[in-house]
Order: C-alpha cells, then structure tokens, then sequence
C-alpha cells in the first residue's frame, strides 16, 4: 500500500485523552471507519498481508477487531471466529482471562469454533500491552488451532505488547 494511504489513516486516528480513564490516550479510529475511503484502505492492508498466507480461518477480537476481522474474511472466503466478552456466547466455550493497562476482565470462544490444525490469523484494531490478545492467543491453541499471526491496524509500541503474544508473528500497519 502506498505511503501516502498509510499517512492518511495515520492522520485520521483521533486521540481522545483521560479515555476510557484518567491518564489513558485513547486511539480513536472512528474517524476511519466513518470514511469510506480509508474504511477500505484499512482493510485492503489486512488483506494484502492475509493474501501472502495460507490461512484457514480469521479470528477478530470484541468488538473492532470484529469491523476488520469479518471484512477480511468475507473478502478472502474464510469464516470468521468471534471472541467475546464473557457472557456473550450462547454455546459451549472456553475461556481465557486476561489484564488491560485500565482493569482486568475474561473473554471466551465457542470450543468448536476452529478445528485442531487449522491455520489462523487473528485481527484486531490495536496493540497495546498485549493482554488482550495474548489471552486470544491462548483461546486459539486451547481449541487446537495454528495461529500464524497476529495482525493490527495500530500498535503502541512503548507498551511493548508484541512481546506477550510471542512466538505468533505479529504485523501493526500504524505505529505510535
């Protein structure tokens, strides 16, 4: 993807301050999704890294990593898996708890979800301490999956959160 795409998305992430507590920045990528323009160039970016994959299915974590996730799977002709918040599913499912530099909470996934060996990628909008995703991480291969990589349209790199999900590659588009 162009430069010039990449620093359009870069300017159109809005910082929120003291969100959603004191102390906090907050990434805001509404403006992105409210564009139709650089909706579709955040997903082209996903796509053009899922494209040089062989992947079985793409996993997209509560809530945005679902806005990506879903899109790239529809594109690419895969299903897509949802983790959720804890409560949010109806059938069977396995459950992984996990910290976020604002509190603590759990998220789980429908145990039947991925099949064992199945190759995927897992999406997300972005990469903070890597809590999040780490407990994603451990969702997947509890269930028997492959992750090959983990995949953000943001990453705050000072947070260091790559290094929880480690070994899974991981890929960011936008670092701050």
């Amino acid at each position: 993807m162009p430069s010039t795409a990449i620093e359009k998305l870069r300017a159109a992430v809005r910082d929120v301050p003291d969100f959603p507590k004191k102390g906090i920045v907050f990434k805001d990528i509404t403006p992105i999704l409210n564009d139709p323009v650089l909706f579709r160039a955040s997903i082209d970016l996903f796509l053009d890294r899922c494209r040089t994959l062989q992947i079985d299915r793409i996993v997209g974590i509560d809530a945005r990593g679902f806005l990506f996730g879903s899109a790239v799977a529809y594109e690419l002709g895969l299903g897509f898996v949802p983790i959720r918040k804890r409560g949010k599913l109806p059938y069977k499912t396995a459950l992984a708890k996990y910290s976020l530099e604002y509190g603590e909470a759990e998220m789980e996934m429908h145990i039947d979800a991925i099949a064992a060996g199945e190759r995927i990628v897992l999406v997300d909008d972005l990469l903070a301490t890597g809590g999040t995703s780490a407990a994603a991480a451990v969702l997947i291969r509890k269930v028997g999956g492959h992750l090959l990589e983990a995949q953000f349209l943001i990453e705050l790199e000072s947070l260091q959160g790559r290094k929880r999900i480690e070994p899974t590659s991981v890929t960011s588009f936008l670092k701050y």
